[in-house]
Parts: C-alpha cells; sequence; structure tokens
C-alpha cells in the first residue's frame, strides 16, 4: 500500500514515464510536454526542461500550489541549472507564479514536498543540493514573505550517497 509519506517520492519516480505521455495531472494541475524544452503548466509556457513536478500547499494559505523544477540559466546565475519555480492556482484553474526561484543554498540537484506536521500550516520543501567544497547538504526550506527561507540543515558536508539516502528518508 502506498502511504501518504511515499508519494512524492513515488510520484517523483513515475515522473519521467509520466512526461513521456505528454502530461501529467496532480491537485487540479496539469504539465504538459509540449517538446524537451517546452512544457505547459495548465495555461503557462514553460520554456525550459522540466525535471521534477509536485503539488502540495508551500504557503500556508490552505490551498494547493504547484512546485516545477526546471532547468534554465538566470541572469545572476549564467550557467543552466536546476531552479524550483512555484505557482498558485487563481481565476480557477489559471496558474500564475507564487516564485520563481533563481537560487536556493547551493547548487539545486532534487526537492520534494514535505506535508505539513500536525499544528503546522504550511508545509516544507526539503533539498538535495552540492556546495563549493563538492560536499553534500539536505536543508528544510519554508515559506517566508518573499518566497523560500532556509529554515534548517537536515544534514551537511557530506558525500553524495549518505546525502541520498537522508534526502529519500
Amino acid at each position: 500500500m502506498l502511504t501518504k509519506a511515499l508519494i512524492p517520492s513515488f510520484v517523483a519516480l513515475l515522473l519521467p514515464w509520466t512526461m513521456m505521455a505528454q502530461y501529467c495531472q496532480q491537485d487540479g494541475f496539469t504539465l504538459r510536454r509540449q517538446n524537451d524544452s517546452l512544457y505547459w503548466l495548465d495555461d503557462w509556457r514553460l520554456p525550459y526542461p522540466v525535471y521534477q513536478f509536485q503539488t502540495g500547499d508551500v504557503d500556508g494559505d490552505g490551498k494547493v500550489d504547484a512546485m516545477v523544477g526546471v532547468v534554465k540559466s538566470t541572469r545572476f546565475y549564467p550557467e543552466s541549472g536546476r531552479r524550483l519555480f512555484i505557482f498558485k492556482h487563481v481565476n480557477g484553474h489559471k496558474a500564475r507564479p507564487l516564485w520563481l526561484g533563481s537560487k536556493l543554498g547551493g547548487i539545486l540537484e532534487d526537492f520534494r514536498f514535505l506535508p505539513p506536521a500536525k499544528g503546522e500550516g504550511a508545509g516544507r520543501i526539503r533539498t538535495l543540493e552540492l556546495t563549493a567544497d563538492s560536499l553534500y547538504v539536505v536543508a528544510d526550506y519554508r515559506w517566508g514573505k518573499f518566497g523560500m527561507n532556509f529554515d534548517h540543515y537536515i544534514i551537511k558536508a557530506v558525500d553524495k550517497q549518505t546525502a541520498l539516502k537522508t534526502f529519500s528518508q
């Protein structure tokens, strides 16, 4: 039986196969692949490769948000890399940006949504990041007033295998 705690990991494993079918629906959002570097989240054009798609209440407003991992460069980080975009629904089923992140802490390799614990309004985003010294960290971020704020490290300064094991728990 698939428990709620395993659903984000299960969805992440299925995403590559699902995207081959050209679209994925989750909690009212539809991510549609037009080609390798053009996706649509509902009516919002994403002209970048997508490596991750999850949903959950990121900002604690009681409504489901979409988290889309894209690969792109930014003005301040010209090297192409994995970025995290967060969208909300407005006017029914129109996806609109809540936060278009250019960078979190280190070099983002992966993320997953963690639903809120009892008594918490918003969920967390757990990341797997590579640091400048070629070590890895697993960190949790929470929604702030303008975007994602660092909350705490789960583990830091470890090899990739240790970080992946921690990230997957």
